[in-house]
Order: C-alpha cells, then structure tokens, then sequence
C-alpha cells in the first residue's frame, strides 16, 4: 500500500482597521481564497476611554481561540470516527499588566488554558486522539505555541518603516 502523499496549502487572512469612535476600531477582514469578507468591531469601555459600543479586543481573541479548537474537535471527530453529542470548551486567558506612574503599560501573558468537554461515548483514548488533533490543527493555538513573530511597519512622511 502507497503512502498517501502530502498536501500543502496556504491560509491568508487580510485585515484593515479604521479608528471610528473614541476607542472603536471597525475592522473589515477578508479570506480571499474563499472569497469571504466579514466586518467586525471593537471597542473598550469607559476605563479605557471607549463607549463600549462593541468588544473590547481580548475577548473577540478569547473567542477565537475557543471557536477555532471548538471547531477543529468537531472537523476531525468526523475524520477520526468519532460519534459526539456535542463539545463545550471553558478557556481562561490570563494576563499581567504593570504601570508605571503614568506611563503605557506593558503586558505579558500568564497562562492560556482551555478546559474541554466533549459529550462523547467513544474511548478515553479516542477522546485523547481527538483533541491532540485538533490542537495541532487549530491555526490560533498553532500560532501561540511556536511563538510567531509579529512584523511591524509604520508610515512616516509617504514611506513604510519596519517598526
């Protein structure tokens, strides 16, 4: 029996974001592999200076990550044979802000965790499977574990700057 041989295939996402409101960003994102256009916001409330007209932006990445393992459980439960009634997933997102008088304050994580329930009769090794599955084929998670280093560029007087 031949192996079966390996696809590739590329996953691009484009974002832009306008300032709308005191701190509300309307943000059009684009997959232009599938053709898809979604329009998102955010928004922080009064603490931070905004209306709270939308969510702030850590939860919309709270959910993103909770969505994207939500749905790589059920994709490859299918793969895998696995029959399920459902699946509930509990994330924690934890971090740690430090200020200094007045100045910006700088962030860094603490810990990610995601408590996950899958309503399933399969055996507990099954189960086990799944989940390593889907964790590795969750981009977010994928993208938080190996650390990817996010580039920047800022526009000064007409030219691009890395940052």
């Amino acid at each position: 029996m031949t192996e079966p041989t390996a696809k590739t295939f590329d996953v691009i996402f484009e974002g832009t974001g306008i300032s709308t409101g005191k701190m509300r960003n309307d943000i059009s994102v684009e997959w232009p592999m599938m053709k898809e256009r979604f329009e998102l916001a955010t928004d922080e409330g009064p603490f931070h200076g905004g209306d709270g007209t939308a969510p702030p932006p850590l939860a919309l990445f709270t959910a993103a990550l909770t969505g994207c393992l939500m749905t790589q459980i059920r994709a490859f439960a299918k793969r895998l044979d696995i029959e399920m009634r459902g699946v509930e997933v509990k994330a924690r997102l934890h971090w740690k802000g430090e200020q200094i008088g007045n100045d910006p304050y700088v962030t860094d994580p603490v810990s990610f965790s995601l408590d996950v329930d899958i309503d399933s009769d399969a055996p507990p090794e099954k189960l086990r499977e799944l989940l390593d599955c889907s964790k590795k084929g969750c981009f977010i998670e994928q993208s938080l574990a190996k650390g990817v280093v996010v580039g920047h560029r800022l526009k000064l007087n007409n030219d691009w700057y890395d940052a």
